[in-house]
């Protein structure tokens, strides 16, 4: 059986079964949401821009936002036969890409980001196992469907697997 490699856009997320992977690329102050239901071997990949849907008025795109994005991803993978109570989450991305003088909170998304996500995935009983966030660089990941497994590709900063 051949694996397929799908690709999630910025602003975008999308679901898959096993033992095909997801992936999304130059994760930055975007966050990547890796959920995953290990007994059911499904898995869906948001990468997302934005903390929150109610700051924005143009924000059909419910992929953009941490708030409508988790959401949305959680709805489709339930529809393709996940169980809510199985899943956990892996999170990644948030970097503070530019360093600013001010310490206007509004230009920190990534940390805001990252803030947004746990929030959320606390709200809607959805454990966070591992998350590489943080930092002052970018991050290539790739969603495993098989086992669950998140690999990280950063520049400068080498690999791993979380």
């Amino acid at each position: 059986m051949s694996i397929l490699t799908i690709k999630v856009g910025m602003a975008d997320l999308n679901v898959t079964k096993s033992p095909n992977i997801l992936t999304t690329l130059g994760l930055g102050s975007c966050v990547g949401i890796a959920l995953y239901d290990k007994v059911n071997k499904i898995a869906g990949l948001a990468h997302i821009m934005l903390p929150s849907s109610k700051e924005i008025k143009n924000n059909q795109n419910r992929a953009k936002f941490a708030d409508t994005g988790i959401e949305e991803l959680v709805k489709i993978m339930l529809k393709e036969g996940a169980n809510k109570n199985n899943l956990v989450a892996k999170i990644a991305g948030g970097s503070q890409m530019f360093s600013f003088s001010s310490n206007n909170d509004i230009l920190k998304i990534g940390e805001r980001n990252v803030i947004a996500t746990k929030n959320i995935l606390k709200e809607m009983n959805i454990k966070i196992i591992s998350e590489d966030t943080g930092g002052n660089y970018g991050r290539t990941i790739e969603l495993n469907s098989l086992d669950g497994s998140l690999f990280i590709r950063t520049i400068g900063h080498g690999e791993k697997t979380i």
